[in-house]
């Protein structure tokens, strides 16, 4: 039985306390009901290198994974903002790929690359079609 005080005054009524308290329940409840804790495993891409052809595709794969998610934060009401509030809908990334920090653009790099490799892993080839 899980027990829960109440939120003082004041001190908990916020974002961040909403957010403890609804990481504290989840836990609670996988705990109560028997649920193991979440273990990434992914594709093992360790051993799979990509040819300069295919490695050249990453960047328009991240370009287009951005264009992607930034078409759906827009369609659900998001646009620019220069920090992130959610509240507001704005977020800082709401703009064209080429206008994106360098480590944003990373991020969207790694997972293009990861998932050309995993479709290498998984016994598939990528060939351009002339």
């Amino acid at each position: 039985m899980v027990q829960v005080s109440p939120i003082p005054s004041g001190g908990w009524n916020n974002g961040y306390g909403r957010l403890l308290l609804s990481l504290f329940s989840v836990k609670n409840f996988r705990k109560e009901n028997g649920m193991k804790p979440y273990q990434p495993q992914g594709i093992d891409t360790a051993r799979v290198d990509l040819s300069k052809e295919i490695l050249a595709l990453t960047e328009r794969l991240a370009e287009n994974a951005h264009d992607i998610w930034a078409r759906q934060r827009m369609q659900d009401g998001w646009q620019y903002g220069a920090s992130r509030n959610d509240e507001k809908k704005e977020h800082p990334c709401l703009v064209p790929y080429d206008q994106l920090p360098e480590s944003e653009k990373q991020y969207d790099r790694q997972t293009a690359m990861e998932s050309l490799k995993a479709i290498v892993a998984l016994g598939y080839r990528i060939e351009k079609i002339q």
